[in-house]
């Protein structure tokens, strides 16, 4: 698929994908005959990976050190699956937080149905 397709398919703009290929986040994009850029599913799932990966805030230099180890091979898999894990944990550490924010404005929210502040 062209990168128009490919752009609607996943939701990021062109320019975001260019700059992705750019850093080396996005590697190996397929080229027809024209010079223009052909994605594949494989393509599809890594920049849903990656969305996800930055939807829950995993910095762009992680990401990108995921993607280089990636790059490696299976040389590479308890090193990615360390670096999944620490994001877990910030990821648990950090839901936990906004669970606990969520919480105390439930319970301003019921003191004000509750007239209890004017």
């Amino acid at each position: 698929m062209n990168i128009k397709m490919f752009s609607n398919l996943v939701g990021l703009s062109d320019y975001t994908l260019r700059y992705y290929e750019k850093i080396g986040l996005l590697k190996n994009v397929q080229r027809n005959t024209s010079g223009h850029r052909v994605y594949t599913e494989k393509d599809v799932k890594w920049v849903g990976f990656v969305i996800r990966l930055k939807e829950t805030a995993m910095p762009l230099e992680e990401i990108l050190e995921y993607a280089r180890l990636r790059e490696l091979g299976n040389n590479s898999v308890l090193e990615r699956q360390a670096l999944l894990e620490q994001h877990q944990q910030r990821l648990k550490a950090h839901i936990e937080q906004q669970q606990s924010h969520l919480s105390a404005l439930e319970y301003k929210i019921d003191l004000y149905k509750d007239g209890k502040v004017s």
